[in-house]
């Protein structure tokens, strides 16, 4: 299983923090970084946010080895033809390390303060299946692309120069009646997103579902999980880490849900279990910005 750590790219991310966090990951032997792509959060005071794009073109040029991607990119801000040839050109630069995750947007705030139109649910997923069919077909086709939809439009259209190989889509999502049937559709890899050992493999079992119902094999298809870690070098920094940056009652409380907490060997133990239950790879949310010494510990500990 691929261990990839992942950042909220709204929380403070300036080019000082990017370019830390970037050469520790590479440096400390994590397989990727992965960011999510946000003007802010939900609330609270605005702070640093590094565009995603720019970002990714710095990480391409400066690493040799490490996979790298959007954790998730909302086609409800982001145009998909855009998104389509920026992705296929910083997929080449790295020499194809790029995966390209694309959801549907979700926050309000954000929308409003930048005056993008989030849709109904409804609607939402309407744009963002047309979105995912656009995409994907700029992506893998060599030929012309058409489409007339209701949200996108293309006229004999292809993107130049054409990428090395076929850019991996994924989806991000753990919704059984949407989400995870358009990963099954579009999607070369699946991200659940916040579940249980035990919720990711019922979601894995239903995920294999839905491909062999679009005739595709599961063992080709990637699937994978992204939840937070809280790791720390003994059991006094663990509980300290979880009073100071958690709202948890308490390391056990913590444990109950989805979020992988403790020193070396439960943290071990834990990825284990997910990959048990069915993670090809798995981002681990690193929210501690500037502790780049207790991220290096981490590698240290379970690499």
């Amino acid at each position: 299983m691929d261990i990839n750590v992942m950042i909220e790219g709204q929380d403070e991310v300036n080019w000082d923090r990017w370019q830390r966090i970037v050469r520790t990951v590479e440096d400390s032997g994590f397989d990727g970084l992965f960011r999510s792509d946000h003007f802010t959060n939900e609330d609270g005071p605005y702070t640093d946010s590094l565009e995603l794009w720019v970002s990714f073109t710095w990480l391409a040029e400066n690493t040799d080895r490490i996979q790298f991607g959007s954790l998730v990119t909302p086609l409800s801000f982001r145009d998909p033809i855009f998104t389509a040839r920026m992705a296929k050109d910083v997929d080449n630069l790295s020499d194809g390390r790029l995966t390209l995750g694309v959801g549907t947007g979700w926050q309000e705030r954000e929308h409003e303060a930048f005056g993008y139109d989030l849709l109904d649910l409804p609607d939402r997923f309407e744009r963002f299946e047309e979105g995912l069919e656009v995409i994907a077909s700029l992506l893998r086709t060599d030929e012309p692309v058409s489409f007339d939809g209701e949200y996108e439009q293309l006229n004999e259209a292809k993107l130049l120069p054409r990428p090395n190989r076929p850019t991996p889509i994924l989806v991000g999502g753990n919704g059984r009646n949407r989400t995870m049937p358009l990963a099954a559709e579009y999607g070369d890899e699946w991200n659940g997103v916040w579940t249980t050992v035990d919720q990711f493999a019922d979601l894995c079992d239903h995920m294999d579902d839905l491909l062999r119902a679009e005739g595709r094999d599961p063992d080709e298809f990637t699937k994978s999980v992204m939840t937070r870690v809280v790791f720390g070098r003994d059991e006094t920094e663990v509980e300290r880490l979880v009073e100071d940056e958690t709202d948890a009652d308490g390391v056990d409380d913590l444990r109950q849900g989805p979020v992988i907490v403790g020193t070396e060997a439960e943290v071990a133990e834990h990825l284990d279990r997910l990959e048990e239950a069915g993670a090809d790879q798995i981002m681990l949310q690193w929210l501690e910005l500037d502790e780049m010494d207790r991220l290096e510990a981490m590698a240290d500990a379970i690499l």
